[in-house]
């Protein structure tokens, strides 16, 4: 029973592979190829046959075989133009299997590398699109007239006489050869097909050059987004941060110290307001209706006074040493320095409370060094999809060839963050 249900799931194979929807699909691109064959044989025949007007009958077969062979440098010289890829791409998406058919490419062929590529690919198709062309329309008419015709004549009197020899009735070798030939066809069909679903990718997809920039492209994207979260995470997630503790501290003190919970309110309706004009920033990142604004956009360490401002009111103190002339730094410097501190405070607030911390920005000869320490206090949970902050500190300073380190100092009783950026980096 084994062998019988491995002898049924070889069968079914096989009968999928010579009749199956893709054996089919296959074969309606094949003759599709051959009908693309026929101009280039017909102008080749043309011109073969001016060449030697009159010929026997064997002549006009190696006539007929010379003109396929003339044809195809014919049929790869049009095949340069860029929109056959696009074009044949589009039709050869049917030949692969679902997991493949997206490494064919479907754009033109803007390199002399990919053009050569598709018209290798084009010949082969019009070459093998001839063949099963040629033997479906000729081929096929034979073998339905052998199977239902008994086969006879002096042609094949030799085969007649050697099934009978055997026991055979003289009408069974017309049915055999003609189930033959179609099975013929049929497994050339398929034969041709599985070749050209195979060389489809190669011939067909993207050349190492368009990989390359393909790569670039997903890296700029990439990029780009990665740029995105990090401005929102440090301007919208510190302006909720803020809002959330001056929000729990006026509800703890509404009835016993109306006054501080009313300043609280105004801090997080100014809190509110600064947040959505920085998101509005970002979102001109994303919309980038013109690049000039869009690079220029975000706060920079010129609105620092205001972010400790908005901390004091947090009940977070920073003493602040701020080296003089910051306001004359490069602009994509200062507005990641400006990021940076606005994450180290808002790991204060959020980590350590409302707790005294330490700021100095200062200038070296060719960079700005920032460094942020705060006592550490008790440990408090880690909200769910945390810890994007300092990665996003550690990819503002790569950003600009700089770098950074955080971690608690050698008592255990401080944590530190450092940054430091090349001023030359920003150009």
């Amino acid at each position: 029973m084994i062998t019988g249900v491995g002898a049924g799931g070889t069968a079914r194979r096989i009968g999928g592979a010579l009749l199956g929807r893709r054996a089919r699909l296959r074969w309606v691109h094949l003759v599709l190829g051959g009908a693309l064959l026929m101009p280039y044989w017909m102008l080749s025949t043309v011109l073969l046959g001016a060449l030697d007007p009159a010929h026997g009958s064997v002549v006009q077969v190696l006539l007929y075989f010379a003109a396929l062979a003339l044809s195809l440098p014919m049929a790869a010289v049009t095949a340069l133009v860029p929109t056959v890829r696009s074009l044949e791409g589009a039709a050869a998406r049917a030949l692969c299997a679902p997991e493949r058919a997206e490494e064919v490419s479907a754009g033109p062929a803007r390199s002399w590398a990919a053009r050569r590529r598709s018209a290798a690919w084009y010949v082969l198709h019009v070459l093998f699109g001839g063949i099963v062309s040629g033997m479906t329309l000729a081929g096929t008419p034979f073998a339905v007239v052998l199977v239902i015709t008994p086969l006879g004549g002096p042609a094949v009197d030799g085969v007649v006489r050697f099934w009978q020899d055997r026991g055979f009735p003289a009408w069974l070798p017309g049915p055999v050869l003609g189930l033959a030939l179609l099975l013929l066809i049929l497994a050339t069909s398929a034969g041709c097909g599985a070749l050209l679903a195979r060389w489809a990718p190669v011939l067909l997809g993207p050349t190492p050059e368009e990989r390359l920039a393909a790569a670039e492209r997903r890296a700029a994207v990439l990029a780009q987004r990665n740029r995105l979260a990090r401005e929102l995470h440090d301007s919208v997630g510190h302006a909720l941060g803020a809002v959330g503790i001056q929000a729990s501290a006026a509800a703890r003190v509404l009835r016993t110290d109306p006054d501080f919970a009313a300043g609280a309110l105004r801090a997080i309706a100014e809190t509110a307001r600064a947040a959505v004009a920085e998101l509005d920033a970002v979102l001109g990142l994303l919309r980038e209706e013109d690049r000039a604004d869009a690079e220029s956009a975000g706060p920079t360490l010129a609105g620092l006074d205001d972010l400790l401002r908005q901390l004091a009111r947090t009940g977070v103190e920073v003493d602040a040493e701020l080296a003089p002339g910051l306001h004359r730094l490069p602009a994509a410097v200062s507005r990641e320095a400006y990021r940076i501190v606005q994450e180290g405070l808002t790991n204060v607030l959020r980590h350590a409370g409302p707790a005294p911390a330490g700021l100095r920005v200062g200038l070296a000869a060719d960079r700005l060094e920032i460094e942020l320490t705060n006592p550490l206090g008790e440990a408090r949970p880690s909200r769910p999809g945390g810890g994007r902050g300092l990665r996003g500190i550690g990819e503002r300073t790569a950003v600009l060839r700089g770098g950074c380190a955080a971690g608690p100092t050698d008592d255990g009783t401080t944590w530190r963050l450092t940054a430091w950026l090349p001023l030359e980096g920003a150009r």
